[in-house]
């Protein structure tokens, strides 16, 4: 029987400590800011811009949300992020992807200012993180690490297997567990006869984007399991990539979905705002 990995309650307790440094910025004159972009009306990033909205309000950032219509211009919204770029109350700046199809998202962010990319998606920042000398971290994948440390869970010395490749995750993801000192192997839709790396992983990270894709198994005993998939059934329920039923009884640990990854990547970003605030500042 699995040990539930709680994002909620490791979340609010990251948030607390934010709000916490945020009231001592603010003692000194400083008001984290964060700046998020949504263009057009797709109904899942509206949700995600209303929670990030929501979650500066509870740990006291100054927030601006720009919500464009889908007829914006390339020319248009490089406007808006150049004029973030160079606005002193913004640390931090996001653009909600996906971005309608006749806007090109690496051009939209090539344009964010390095220093206030606190989705990390900049080149610059990914270099950074490349080479193990970051100020700011991908999202989820920040979020991942800070569950497993709250968790007390070692990666030093552990197979950890990532299944998935996006530059948003499961990349960066990799990179993460590796400079954790973990030895990590990474895979994907190609990768043949799957379930015998799965089965050697110590550490089992998944995001594939496939519902209830990972079965009991396909792990083996007392594993560390991870499920960053967010997929909806038929019935509107929100589920893993991670069959829970099946591998819950196998695993050492387990996140559930939802209330496990989702609960960090907003927390991260918000911790990232804060750095960059900081950094702004001096300090």
């Amino acid at each position: 029987m699995a040990k539930i990995i709680d994002g909620k309650k490791i979340a609010a307790e990251i948030r607390g400590e934010i709000a916490q440094e945020c009231a001592e910025l603010k003692a000194k004159g400083i008001v984290p800011g964060l700046a998020v972009i949504i263009v057009g009306e797709d109904p899942a990033s509206q949700v995600y811009v209303r929670n990030k909205k929501k979650a500066c309000e509870e740990v006291g950032f100054h927030s601006e949300v720009y919500e464009l219509p889908e007829a914006t211009t390339e020319d248009e919204l490089l406007a808006l992020v150049k004029r973030l770029n160079a606005d002193d109350s913004i640390h931090g700046i996001l653009v909600q992807l996906p971005l309608p199809k006749h806007l090109n998202d690496e051009i939209i962010i090539d344009n964010i200012d390095p220093k206030k990319d606190v989705d990390a998606f900049h080149p610059y920042n990914v270099g950074e993180i490349m080479i193990g000398e970051y100020d700011y971290l991908p999202c989820t994948p920040a979020g991942v690490m800070a569950l497993l440390e709250k968790s007390g869970i070692q990666v030093e010395g552990k197979h950890c297997v990532v299944l998935g490749r996006s530059n948003i995750v499961g990349k960066p993801q990799a990179m993460l567990l590796l400079h954790a000192n973990g030895t990590v192997t990474i895979c994907h839709s190609r990768t043949k006869n799957l379930a015998l790396y799965t089965r050697e992983a110590d550490i089992l990270v998944v995001a594939v984007g496939k519902a209830d894709f990972v079965t009991g198994d396909m792990v083996k005993d007392d594993a560390v399991v991870i499920d960053v998939g967010m997929n909806r059934r038929a019935d509107g329920k929100l589920t893993g990539d991670v069959d829970f039923a099946t591998v819950e009884p196998k695993a050492s640990y387990i996140t559930p979905v939802p209330g496990g990854v989702g609960p960090m990547t907003i927390t991260m970003l918000l911790k990232n705002t804060l750095t960059s605030a900081k950094k702004h500042n001096n300090l």
